[in-house]
């Protein structure tokens, strides 16, 4: 005779065990609970993303003053497709991005494989208390109005290691957009580690001011530049690869390996901007095939900014591998308080390999200082490295015989950075590229 109150009380037991199945079989599946999980607005205290979960990233989103977002190894934030995503580290919050080499975190477009395109969502925006060279309290670009910076060199935004951010760039309105990775006022007590940022709409890395120091990141496929120095940077960074697809350039600006400036307006605010650099890879299109008209220069010196450069390649620029643009810039650069030691230059405009607009100092001028100070120029790329225009599998070790494979100097460098017998971003025992990063045609 069938039981109605044992029927209940069945029932009634597998709402209790759940967790266990609600069947009679053991070996039924579970049925887990839905993983998705939208972020947006502000978070406030303290959060952690799990990797067992599929983030999405809503609108522009804020870790406020007091709190700490923490990412699991392994864990993927996409972006709303309709209201595109930014997740900006305000001033006194934390981010504690540790991703592995077998498990990166991964920052990505919302929509499918194939139909992915660069400007998809904003950027990962990190902002500090440490010195910029604003008179006062600067807000960040891009449509997010937060402030930066402050007195704190020593400011702690956090950990970033073993990320990648793809398809970011998108602009809130003209010259106002979200850079991959955006930088501002972070101080050196964060850590930035193994990040790769791939087809973004505009800068890969922008540093607004700061001392943060970072070593081995990727600007792959960047529409803009790879790296953007300004509003007093004065950090370090070691191994760093720029890779250019030919066929991707902003459409309104030009293209640079490095873009960098004291200011907007050229002028002696300080500290000034004075990155020191060592061990990069810059690789320009090479007068590819659909190669497009805005790739410019390898490295682009301008508007009273000072530098260091050192034990660093530049191969296929189209327009020039060195540039010089202001008298300030160059003075500095004629002065020694700038740097450029013991690089491999090359340009496929072979006459312009080393420029100046500078009346300080004539681009003959800066081509015999670089000669005399340990640079060397070429007028072809190859025999450098191995396959260095490769985009979805780049050659990037040093080729047989190449004179890569010596010439390096790190006397004049401190502590933070490791000596190496080879110039540019690899070499013998240290192909850092394995295992997290990912290279792909557009769209993928």
């Amino acid at each position: 005779m069938f039981n109605v109150k044992k029927l209940l009380a069945y029932f009634a037991a597998c709402l209790v065990i759940s967790s266990y199945g609600c069947s009679k079989d053991d070996d039924d599946p579970i049925i887990d609970p839905p993983v998705n999980t939208v972020l947006n607005g502000s978070i406030t205290q303290n959060m952690t993303l799990t990797a067992d979960k599929e983030w999405t990233l809503k609108g522009y989103v804020f870790v406020t003053e007091g709190a700490t977002l923490t990412i699991e190894p392994g864990t993927v934030i996409k972006s709303d497709v309709t209201e595109k995503g930014a997740l900006c580290i305000e001033r006194g919050a934390k981010i504690m991005a540790q991703g592995t080499v077998d498990k990166p975190i991964v920052f990505t477009s919302g929509k499918p494989a194939g139909s992915r395109e660069p400007g998809d969502w904003g950027g990962l925006v990190i902002l500090g208390n440490a010195k910029t060279n604003r008179t006062t309290t600067p807000v960040i670009e891009g449509g997010l109005d937060r402030p930066y910076g402050g007195n704190n060199d020593d400011d702690n935004s956090g950990v970033l290691t073993y990320v990648r951010i793809e398809y970011a760039g998108v602009a809130a309105f003209p010259n106002s957009e979200i850079n991959g990775l955006t930088l501002g006022g972070v101080g050196k007590g964060t850590k930035i580690e193994n990040i790769q940022v791939s087809y973004g709409k505009d800068d890969a890395f922008e540093f607004f001011g700061g001392n943060v120091n970072a070593k081995y990141l990727i600007a792959f496929a960047t529409a803009d530049d790879d790296f953007d120095f300004d509003y007093g940077y004065t950090g370090k960074i070691q191994f760093a690869l720029a890779l250019r697809d030919p066929k991707f350039v902003d459409g309104g600006d030009a293209g640079n390996g490095i873009e960098a400036d004291n200011d907007g307006t050229g002028t002696d605010a300080q500290p000034y901007t004075r990155p020191v650099l060592s061990n990069f890879t810059f690789i320009g299109p090479n007068n590819a095939p659909g190669t497009l008209e805005n790739h410019n220069f390898g490295n682009r010196w301008r508007r009273a900014v000072r530098f260091s450069l050192n034990n660093s390649i530049m191969l296929g620029w189209q327009k020039a591998g060195f540039s010089i643009e202001s008298d300030p810039t160059a003075q500095a650069y004629k002065d020694g308080i700038s740097e450029l030691r013991n690089n491999i230059i090359h340009s496929v405009n072979s006459e312009n390999i080393f420029r100046s607009t500078s009346s300080v100092i004539s681009s003959a001028e800066v081509e015999s200082k670089a000669l005399a100070e340990g640079n060397i120029k070429l007028t072809s790329p190859d025999g450098v490295l191995e396959n260095p225009f490769n985009l979805t599998q780049p050659g990037l070790m040093p080729a047989a015989g190449s004179s890569a494979l010596s010439g390096s100097d790190f006397s004049h460098l401190d502590a933070f950075f490791t000596p190496t017998s080879y110039i540019g971003a690899f070499g013998s025992g240290n192909n850092w590229l394995e295992g997290w990063t990912r290279f792909f045609d557009n769209g993928q």
